[in-house]
């Protein structure tokens, strides 16, 4: 395992043992029958009962327990062995059938194909290799099966949150966009402990030529000018329930995209 994915498992590991009782999570909430998921992914999706499912990148399984409530056959990935371990017994503890897998997503291969492919909000960000990712995703759908995702804006990237002054390239690199230090996490930044991150970015043509590549047609593309998440410095609530980024109203902070795999 390189360097930058065992950074990266050790921060996630790491997140996931407080993720969990963070506000942002909102466990309370979920237990009681509340769902993580967001409008872009319950209207591309729905409805999903009696489909098969998979979830790549689940962290510790809010949004694939949500998804098996609704009635889909939900398989959910993770390569954090900490969030896994936490699915698993969430799953158990609250009697919904779905399954847990740990796995680097770049190396999955469950000898399996799904009705549907999912994968949603911070995601692509950790992938050191797109060309890998798409073909990951193409393998693991069945003929004429769907692929969804919803992804921060590449564009919103560029910026400096507190600032909204232009910090980086648009188009990403081999070795990673940034390398950090961060203090807590996007869900509770006053944890307190420092861990460190790598990540890449990527422009929105080379996440779809990475699907386009191995077969897949695009069906939907839309951007959004918020963000259903207050994940990021300087958000403001709107009136529709999104979060903007002050310095930078008026910048997509959000695309999904919906690809079909040929029957």
């Amino acid at each position: 395992m390189n360097t930058y994915l065992q950074s990266n498992r050790e921060l996630w590991d790491g997140w996931a043992g407080f993720h969990p009782q963070s506000d942002f999570y909102n466990m309370e909430a979920f237990r009681n029958g509340a769902s993580s998921l967001m409008e872009p992914e319950l209207q591309a999706l729905e409805p999903v009962a009696g489909k098969s499912l998979l979830h790549l990148q689940c962290h510790f399984g809010q949004d694939t327990l949500s998804w098996a409530r609704l009635g889909a056959r939900a398989t959910g990935v993770d390569f954090s062995g900490k969030a896994i371990a936490t699915a698993r017994s969430l799953a158990e503890s609250m009697g919904l059938a779905a399954r847990f897998v740990q796995s680097d997503v770049l190396v999955l291969d469950l000898k399996e194909t799904y009705d549907i492919v999912f994968t949603s909000y911070g995601v692509l960000t950790w992938l050191p290799d797109l060309k890998r990712w798409g073909e990951v995703v193409a393998r693991h759908l069945k003929p004429g099966g769907i692929f969804f995702v919803a992804e921060f804006h590449p564009g919103l990237m560029m910026f400096d949150f507190d600032t909204g002054k232009y910090v980086c390239s648009y188009f990403g690199s081999a070795e990673p966009s940034y390398a950090e230090e961060v203090v807590g996490s996007y869900a509770n930044p006053q944890e307190g402990t420092t861990r460190m991150e790598y990540t890449w970015s990527y422009s929105i043509s080379e996440v779809i030529n990475a699907l386009m590549g191995q077969g897949l047609e695009l069906k939907a593309f839309e951007e959004y000018p918020a963000s259903p998440f207050d994940c990021f410095p300087n958000m403001r609530p709107r009136p529709d329930g999104w979060f903007e980024c002050e310095p930078l109203v008026g910048a997509p902070h959000l695309f999904t995209l919906l690809m079909q795999k040929p029957e």
